[in-house]
């Protein structure tokens, strides 16, 4: 059984609550400090992750090493990428700027490497 729809779906649920928590705080707030960690939670982890899911739901797509490979990058790069734009923008503990940026960075790339993938794996899913 190919259950990646449901594990990227879970996934862009979590990604979901979290950017609206974080709207609603910085609403509250009056702040827009997490404005650009905030988009990119809704986009890359709640929007990108939502529209995989529905991929895989609607298309017969053969369970391989590179569905694998998309699947898991997306999450660790969705999160990374937000984890360590947080980390690296608003500053909440007295981390070294070094390693922040190696986070986001690293985060960054592993997103790329499941856009990457996704492309890959359209080219060879069939009607």
């Amino acid at each position: 059984m190919n259950n990646n729809s449901l594990v990227l779906v879970r996934f862009a649920s979590i990604f979901g609550l979290i950017g609206a928590i974080l709207g609603a705080h910085m609403a509250g707030a009056g702040s827009y400090a997490f404005r650009p960690v905030h988009a990119h939670i809704l986009v890359v982890g709640w929007l990108s992750l939502f529209a995989w899911a529905v991929f895989y739901k609607v298309f017969q797509v053969e369970q391989s090493f590179l569905t694998k490979i998309h699947v898991w990058t997306a999450i660790m790069g969705s999160t990374g990428l937000t984890v360590g734009m947080w980390l690296y923008m608003v500053k909440p503990f007295s981390l070294p700027e070094g390693v922040t940026l190696i986070v986001y960075i690293a985060g960054g790339v592993a997103l790329l490497v499941s856009f990457i993938a996704f492309f890959l794996i359209t080219l060879f899913t069939k009607k």
